[in-house]
């Protein structure tokens, strides 16, 4: 199952940042284990809303051109408070640097104005292609389904 943890794009400037919204349901179904008694989002998720915003931003910038944007390393995470059903997450993320096979970004989760998650974010890109020719059809179905979902989830008139 794959999660998608950015429910809005709310600022996008290419090359540079993004600001992403997450709000927490009750109805998501991983918080009736996390905790009994005491739903909160799991801090993986709350990391992997910065990934997926880091990735939105790579996307952008990079004119939605690699088909596979991966965590290839999160650094000095930080959790400062829980994410309870009913809050939202605001996600920022700057990108720090950019080049051919991977990028690198700054990245924080806020909940009412305070701190709850910042980590240094880096993402590999790359297309499937690249190890086999005949994946590139799924290089391409990967991309038109990610052009939807960014439809979706973002509009300029943000």
């Amino acid at each position: 199952m794959k999660f998608c943890l950015v429910d809005r794009i709310t600022g996008l400037v290419p090359g540079e940042s993004i600001s992403t919204t997450k709000n927490v349901s009750l109805a998501e179904e991983y918080l009736q284990d996390h905790f009994p008694g005491f739903s909160v989002l799991p801090g993986v998720l709350m990391v992997e809303a910065m990934v997926q915003s880091c990735a939105w931003l790579s996307r952008a910038t990079d004119n939605f051109c690699f088909s596979s944007l991966l965590l290839k390393q999160a650094k000095a995470v930080k959790f400062n408070s829980f994410l309870k059903p009913g809050q939202t997450l605001h996600v920022t993320a700057k990108l720090r640097k950019n080049e051919e096979t991977q990028v690198s970004f700054s990245a924080t989760g806020t909940v009412d104005g305070e701190s709850a998650v910042s980590a240094k974010i880096v993402l590999s890109k790359q297309n499937l292609a690249e190890q086999r020719a005949e994946n590139a059809e799924k290089d391409e179905a990967l991309i038109r389904a990610m052009k939807d979902l960014y439809a979706q989830i973002h509009s300029p008139a943000n």
